[in-house]
């Protein structure tokens, strides 16, 4: 859990909601959150495999059309 308190009684609000929303960023709540938002099947490591290749080739064959000029 995280959570921020006021520095000192002076401080805004708004700094205190942005050191909070710079927390939660740093620590990768978030990112956690939406990872696991939807279920997704368990997919054997072969089949990760696979797809992380053809990604990969994907996207060497879309910078190489970009350099080229062609779409």
């Amino acid at each position: 859990m995280i959570q921020v308190t006021r520095k000192d009684s002076k401080e805004s609000l708004e700094n205190m909601l942005r050191r909070f929303n710079r927390k939660v960023q740093q620590s990768g709540v978030l990112a956690v959150v939406k990872q696991n938002q939807y279920f997704e099947k368990p997919l054997s490591k072969r089949e990760r495999r696979a797809k992380a290749i053809v990604r990969q080739e994907r996207k060497v064959q879309k910078i190489k059309r970009a350099k080229l000029g062609q779409r």
